[in-house]
């Protein structure tokens, strides 16, 4: 199965913590899906990275709680930091005026090959090459 969607850091984080904000609980209804079959979502090693420091920062968990949860998304396809990437993301970074860590995860999303970026942090539809940034959780 093809990869359908890259998700960011944010969306993961809503899915994982609980609050009154709405965002956590459509998060919640988006990822849960994803889990039915492999290969569905993709994430890269930095999308995990920042999920953990913000579990314990914002979130409150202890680092093992933090990596329970974290860990489990290692079944998802998990795209590595390597040179070629950071030599994309300096592409991205170039091409469509990007901060460097937006530009790295662009980068990652279109290595995975999916159509679809699930971001808070990005312009909604904005395309990138053949990739699409898409807000799921706007109203």
């Amino acid at each position: 199965m093809s990869v359908e969607v890259f998700v960011d850091t944010n969306l993961l984080y809503y899915a994982n913590t609980d609050s009154p904000d709405p965002r956590h609980a459509r998060a919640r209804q988006l990822i849960e899906p994803l889990w039915s079959e492999p290969g569905r979502a993709a994430i890269s090693v930095q999308v995990l990275q920042e999920l953990h420091v913000n579990l314990i920062r914002k979130g409150g968990l202890d680092p093992a709680a933090s990596w329970r949860r974290v860990s489990d998304y290692l079944a998802w396809k998990v795209i590595d930091n390597d040179r070629l990437l950071l030599t994309a993301a300096f592409d991205v970074q170039t091409r469509w005026k990007l901060g460097y860590w937006d530009s790295l995860i662009v980068a990652a999303a279109q290595r995975s090959g999916a159509p679809l970026l699930w971001s808070e942090d990005l312009a909604e539809g904005q395309r990138y090459d053949d990739l699409r940034a898409l807000n799921p959780l706007r109203a």
